[in-house]
């Protein structure tokens, strides 16, 4: 009997955490990646609530532990850097989790850990896809041509081939700016996240890397959307609105002028009332961006490679609708769980003004207060269900 035979759009969590579990159920996995190589790097993520036991179960767990990125602890500090308030981060789940690594770092594990057959396709990118009765057809701006029982579109909260495909995808704009990039360690830097607040909705983090650099962000609320612009132009908006916010500001903003790898992302919740049609479905960001703000985004995309394997192999689902059907079922209230985020969240976190950024203050002290630290405790859990994963037959060799 011939393999079915999945291809996967999008080489990063998602698609490689799609092509390990289908592969270990016997598919054939072809992966087409935009990119020309395979992208290292990134930011922070972790592995979170059920994907723990996903990477359990993958048999990976000791080696993404092994990337760690040497992060102990979470702490928020005033402009001349000393602590104003400690994150809870004990426990597995803390504000800085047990497992947390490098999104490349992880990808790269992941990645490893696959077959020989995988077939990967670099520098491709889907243009048109027929959806047939008994097979869909890929077509890449390269020209090849590719048939398959599934096509997993894993591309990120920016999909082309998802928005050529659904036309149902609601956009939310959180209205929150973050910049991302790599800057060079100092003496002064230290294993913990440090996290800065300055008026006009400002944020400066700094966080540990096991690399021997420091990784930066700078975050604002309520300002104009940045992502397309050139980097000159970016560069010089973040000089205008950061250079008087303090503490670490102007030792990013010249980190970044000379870094390779600054990125903008303007927060963007996907929503969309179905994740399949016919025999394509969404899997990760394309499906439901839940943004660092509402966080575990890495974690709901991990998982989500098992359950649509699982879905996929289980013998008593009749045709592929109801596989796909079923792994969207239980991927939802995951998913809907982290999307939710507080009303308000938006002006707490980014303050505009001394008064707003002095009622923050205070919360913070009252959240990690011993009487309520278990409270802020329960706000980094993500991911997290009572109910048990489906299984998966594992067919392959």
């Amino acid at each position: 009997m011939d393999r079915r035979h999945v291809v996967i759009s999008g080489a990063s969590i998602a698609g490689l955490s799609v092509a390990h579990w289908l592969r270990r159920a016997g598919w054939a996995v072809t992966v087409l990646e935009r990119a020309p190589e395979f992208r290292d790097g990134g930011q922070n993520v972790d592995v979170r609530g059920v994907a723990r036991e996903v990477l359990d179960r993958m048999g990976l767990f000791d080696a993404v532990k092994a990337q760690n990125t040497t992060e102990t602890a979470t702490v928020l500090v005033r402009g001349d850097g000393s602590v104003r308030a400690t994150l809870p981060s004990d426990g597995t789940d803390g504000a800085t989790a047990e497992l947390e690594v490098l999104r490349g770092d992880f990808a790269r594990v992941v990645l490893d850990s696959l077959p020989a057959d995988v077939t990967f396709h670099h520098a491709e990118q889907i243009e048109h896809v027929d959806d047939l009765a008994d097979s869909v057809r890929v077509t890449t701006r390269s020209g090849r041509t590719l048939d398959a029982d599934l096509l997993v579109i894993a591309e990120g909260v920016r999909s082309t081939t998802r928005d050529l495909l659904f036309d149902d995808v609601r956009r939310d704009d959180l209205g929150v700016t973050m910049v991302f990039g790599t800057i060079p360690r100092t003496d002064a830097d230290d294993d913990r996240w440090r996290w800065y607040n300055a008026v006009r909705g400002r944020q400066v983090h700094l966080r540990p890397d096991n690399h021997g650099t420091t990784r930066a962000i700078l975050a604002h609320g309520r300002g104009e959307d940045i992502a397309g612009l050139d980097r000159d132009a970016v560069m010089a908006h973040l000089r205008d609105r950061y250079d008087d916010a303090g503490w670490e500001a102007r030792r990013v903003l010249d980190g970044f002028a000379t870094s390779d790898d600054v990125y903008v992302d303007q927060l963007t919740q996907i929503r969309m009332p179905t994740w399949h049609r016919g025999r394509v479905c969404l899997a990760g960001d394309a499906a439901w961006c839940v943004t660092p703000m509402g966080g575990g985004g890495a974690s709901l995309a991990l998982t989500s490679g098992y359950v649509l394997a699982a879905s996929l192999s289980d013998p008593e689902t009749r045709t592929l609708d109801d596989a796909l059907a079923a792994y969207e079922s239980w991927m939802r209230p995951l998913v809907d769980d982290v999307q939710h985020l507080p009303r308000g969240i938006q002006y707490f976190a980014y303050p505009q003004s001394r008064l707003g950024l002095a009622i923050r203050e205070g919360l913070d002290h009252v959240l990690t207060s011993p009487l309520f630290a278990p409270l802020a405790a329960r706000l980094t859990r993500v991911a997290e269900t009572d109910r048990p994963l489906p299984p998966i037959v594992v067919d392959a060799p």
